[in-house]
């Protein structure tokens, strides 16, 4: 690749594959494209969203020397992120000089899937036959550091949404650090949306208000909602912040710039300094480009601001498959004419019918072999979705069993409580009240016991009397006065001679 690649192309086009928009870029204006066509003397770079790579830091030992360093980042990438040994990942890296370990050398890896690649841009490749770059988005902000238009040091936060993905990116020092995917691109908070609004709003509604109005002016009932919706964005944002401070042993952020794909008038500036009371600007630079009176996703401004940076200056990670077409000889094409030229020639000395059943074969060998690796391919991607299913499967009826119980204990422990508050006062307030009685009629109490058979609350009270006609009013008088709260009972009285006195044992049931 050029060192100067705006000076070797009479133009350059950026892609976003997400939403099939092209900007083309001559010399310092860009205009939208609506129909691209191949030209030979163009060039194309494009980019993957969060969502298309993996991200990770890797720790090498500083013996490992520079020729074996590519097979060794693989290696421990494909360990340490316990990658499907079955696929060919893609692996490019960058070197963090930040560290200060003294025998180890840490690598930012990006790791891709090439059938992602495949899938997210052979719509553009059918109409433009080739990309000179891809490049993780997150990457590109390095240009804003390198033409200076961000001069300051210190931890940047980059937030930017986007209708299929949402990035949060962090740069400390003017280099890379972090970068992960927020579940909230515009279609995920739309849904969202309509969830906290309690009814179904379109899309070109939802999205037609956060370009158009103004949450301090509006009058709108949708107000609430988005302010309730950023919030939930902003505390996630708030807890990623958390991490990577805590991961890399960082004080605080020092700037967060925040932006999206289309024009707003939402403050969202404003917003995050309220909400994680940090300093907060518009991701909105000046690029040093003219776009007339259409607005420019900042990512196509970003991808034409790294084409005019030399190697040295910019992050070299390119996941291009779709490379430019060589010269006709190293072309497939012109190998297979090569070949067919050959074969004419070995045919003279050949059966004709031996080479057509070779010929035959071959092809037929590779049309299996190709149809292999599609197949193949499929069922390793399925194998991986179901793992990853049962994986959360089982994390959450972990977690369900817990919940259960934990709950159980809490049930037996308040049922304990109600016991002791509700039972015992009870008691006590009865077994008062009955005593009371008993002095009425001259009658001591010599025991007091309590039971339950079968929820059937008893309370037993032996009596002591001198006369038995003290223990038979008594009686009379309690079913008379606690009809309906108490059952009494009493089988016998019994005289002890020895005492001279009237026993008996009197049952309450509590109705």
């Amino acid at each position: 690749m050029s060192k100067n690649i705006e000076h070797s192309f009479s133009n350059i086009i950026s892609i976003n594959p997400y939403k099939n928009s092209y900007i083309n870029g001559i010399s310092d204006f860009l205009s939208e494209l609506d129909s691209p066509e191949y030209k030979k003397d163009q060039f194309i770079i494009s980019c993957l969203n969060s969502q298309g790579f993996i991200n990770a830091q890797i720790a090498i030992t500083k013996n490992i020397p520079e020729e074996d360093l590519l097979d060794a980042i693989s290696n421990k990438a494909y360990e340490d992120l316990a990658l499907d040994q079955a696929l060919e990942y893609q692996v490019q890296y960058i070197e963090n000089f930040n560290s200060l370990d003294g025998e180890n050398r840490y690598f930012n890896v990006f790791i891709v899937n090439p059938q992602t690649v495949e899938e997210t841009f052979s719509h553009v490749v059918d109409e433009l036959k080739y990309i000179d770059v891809i490049t993780p988005t997150p990457l590109l902000l390095k240009s804003l550091y390198s033409k200076e238009i961000i001069e300051d040091s210190g931890l940047h936060c980059f937030v930017y949404f986007q209708e299929n993905d949402t990035f949060i990116t962090l740069y400390n020092e003017k280099e890379f650090l972090y970068t992960k995917s927020l579940k909230y691109s515009f279609v995920e908070m739309h849904e969202r949306f309509c969830e906290l609004y309690g009814e179904r709003v379109s899309y070109e509604d939802f999205m037609d208000f956060l370009s158009t109005q103004n949450l301090k002016d509006t009058t709108s009932d949708y107000k609430k909602y988005i302010l309730k919706l950023y919030r939930e964005i902003f505390a996630n944002v708030n807890d990623i912040l958390t991490y990577v401070k805590r991961a890399f042993e960082i004080n605080k952020v020092d700037h967060l710039y925040i932006g999206s794909q289309i024009s707003t008038q939402i403050k969202l500036n404003e917003i995050v300094e309220v909400e994680l009371g940090i300093k907060a600007s518009n991701f909105e630079f000046d690029y040093g480009y003219e776009y007339g009176d259409v607005y420019v996703d900042q990512v196509h401004a970003l991808m034409h601001l790294y084409t005019t940076l030399p190697e040295s200056e910019r992050y070299e990670c390119n996941f291009t498959t779709f490379l430019r077409p060589p010269k006709f000889i190293q072309r497939e094409s012109g190998k297979i004419i090569a070949l067919s030229v050959a074969s004419l020639i070995i045919a003279f000395a050949y059966p004709v019918t031996y080479w057509s059943m070779t010929y035959a074969k071959t092809l037929q060998h590779e049309l299996l072999q190709q149809e292999y690796k599609e197949v193949h391919n499929i069922r390793v991607t399925r194998e991986a979705t179901i793992k990853s299913k049962q994986a959360d499967k089982d994390k959450v009826l972990k977690l369900l069993n817990q919940e259960i119980a934990e709950y159980e204990e809490k049930k037996a422990t308040l049922i304990k409580i109600h016991e002791v508050k509700v039972n015992y006062p009870m008691k006590a307030k009865l077994s008062s009240m009955l005593i009371k009685d008993l002095n009425q009629f001259n009658i001591k109490l010599s025991s007091l016991s309590y039971r339950e058979d079968e929820n059937v609350k008893n309370f037993i009270l032996s009596l002591v009397s001198s006369k038995d006609k003290d223990t038979t009013q008594l009686v009379e008088y309690l079913t008379k006065t606690y009809e309906g709260k108490f059952k009494f009972s009493l089988e016998e009285i019994s005289f002890e001679e020895e005492s001279e006195k009237y026993v008996s044992e009197l049952k309450v049931i509590i109705l």
